[in-house]
């Protein structure tokens, strides 16, 4: 088959930037495992629904609004780092092109082009300050300039899927059924969904995802559970 016969395929990736998908994805877990372990703690105490509902909805919109900030700061930190690593490559293409260039061909050479042709092509690359500024960032950097991730977009899918995740051990209560078992049920459930949903983007099995996320939760909700009871006791 030659060139002329083989025809052009479209294909796409999943987002791999560290934008909504990151973001998202921890956004959920914290608030599933944040509001499950403060209900089994505040319900192993001993206190009436009225104040794990109180308590509850309190850490929802505090960690949702922390989340948000957190991610948004954190996001827009890390792009204003990349711009001033890019400005500082800009700066050593003017200043020294030659010594630039020499990198570039040996950037080509070791990942198995021939030095005559590394040189070639370098040069060519290279008449496009843009493109040859592009190729230095991502061969030193390892991320592409043109690839950030949103801060808004991190901090928006933070708070959405962390109050979401923080709602789900607060239905019952929220729904008249005052039974802490009932609320820990639907935080297992909702860390199990959240886990094997998060397998979709990645080579693991969902119920190991699943199971692993329902590990984690039930931990944190066992050590809170244990301290709340505890103190429960001691202050009765």
């Amino acid at each position: 088959m030659t060139t002329t016969d083989a025809e052009a395929h479209e294909h796409s990736h999943a987002d791999v930037s560290g934008g909504w998908l990151r973001a998202a994805v921890f956004g959920a877990m914290d608030g599933l495992v944040t509001n499950t372990a403060l209900v089994a703690g505040v319900g192993g105490g001993g206190a009436a629904p009225r104040a794990i509902v109180l308590a509850g909805v309190a850490s929802l919109v505090a960690g949702a609004i922390s989340m948000a900030l957190g991610e948004y700061t954190s996001v827009r930190t890390q792009n204003e780092q990349l711009d001033l690593e890019v400005e500082k490559e800009r700066r050593e293409l003017e200043r020294n092109p030659a010594g630039e260039l020499a990198e570039l061909v040996q950037m080509l050479r070791v990942r198995g082009v021939d030095e005559h042709l590394a040189r070639d092509v370098a040069v060519q690359l290279s008449r496009d300050p843009e493109t040859a500024l592009r190729l230095h960032v991502v061969a030193e950097l390892g991320v592409s300039p043109e690839d950030k991730p949103s801060p808004t977009t991190a901090a928006v899918s933070s708070f959405l899927t962390f109050g979401t995740g923080a709602l789900l051990p607060l239905l019952p209560y929220l729904f008249g059924i005052s039974l802490l078992w009932v609320a820990l049920l639907c935080g297992g459930l909702g860390l199990l969904a959240a886990g094997a949903l998060s397998a979709r983007f990645t080579p693991r099995p969902w119920w190991y995802a699943g199971l692993r996320q329902l590990l984690f939760g039930a931990a944190a909700a066992g050590v809170t559970y244990a301290i709340g009871a505890a103190i429960g006791v001691a202050v009765a």
